[in-house]
């Protein structure tokens, strides 16, 4: 059910938030400041093409305020912006019944792209 859901998510948005996230990280690994966003960006491109059976938890790691100073780094980056488009397509999908469950994937990921430091994605058990 997983692979037919992440196939469906394709179509419903999910490779146009994907190529958001990897478009951003491209951008921001030109610096050599921009390195951490832009790996996390990537992980989050991953998640946004495959979200399905996937979920996000806090971090075992200690990052103190450093984790808070690149989330707001992030926010005024482009965290806002892609945050931004999970929403609308969020809204969007929760217009059909079938596209609820897509719609909550998209909130869940609006959520995310506004702080993704601090955080790490694992596979639901």
């Amino acid at each position: 059910m997983k692979i037919l859901g992440n196939i469906l998510w394709l179509i419903l948005g999910g490779i146009i938030t994907a190529l958001e996230y990897f478009i951003a990280s491209l951008i921001m690994m030109i610096t050599i400041i921009g390195i951490p966003f832009g790996i996390q960006t990537l992980k989050l491109g991953v998640l946004a093409l495959w979200p399905f059976g996937k979920t996000t938890v806090q971090s075992n790691r200690s990052g103190g305020c450093l984790y808070i100073i690149f989330n707001i780094i992030w926010i005024l980056v482009g965290g806002i912006w892609i945050a931004l488009s999970h929403f609308v397509f969020g809204i969007i999908l929760y217009i059909t019944i079938i596209g609820i469950p897509f719609g909550n994937q998209h909130f869940k990921l609006a959520s995310l792209a506004l702080t993704p430091f601090g955080r790490d994605i694992v596979d639901k058990k």
